[in-house]
């Protein structure tokens, strides 16, 4: 179970990382959030896989670190309003420029120069 994990982290994270560097503002925003994705996922699969424990001492047999947990919950908030500022940047910068490149050019020779 730990190995499917780990290929899923690293399946997020390259996709995120090639998303990110895109020239247009919606794949960076596509690739920040597999990118949260793969962070969360990392920050929750360092507590342990224990599945089935509980994550309250006492109640069962064993039990799960709850501090990763409640660390992951905390980035998925923060991760939701980060995404919401950037897509709000990137409709505000569309709609400035009138296209969605991340430099604001469209012909190959202005990004030459």
């Amino acid at each position: 179970m730990e190995i499917l994990v780990a290929v899923v982290i690293a399946v997020l994270t390259s996709c995120g990382v090639y998303l990110l560097l895109r020239g247009r503002t919606f794949p960076i925003i596509l690739g920040l959030t597999l990118l949260t994705y793969a962070v969360n996922l990392f920050i929750f699969v360092s507590g342990r896989l224990n599945p089935g424990k509980s994550t309250i001492i006492g109640v069962g047999e064993g039990y799960t670190d709850p501090l990763p947990q409640a660390l992951v919950l905390t980035a998925i908030v923060i991760s939701f309003a980060m995404t919401a500022f950037v897509m709000v940047l990137a409709l505000r910068a569309r709609a400035e420029l009138g296209n969605d490149h991340v430099d604001g050019r469209t012909k190959v020779e202005d990004v030459k120069s």
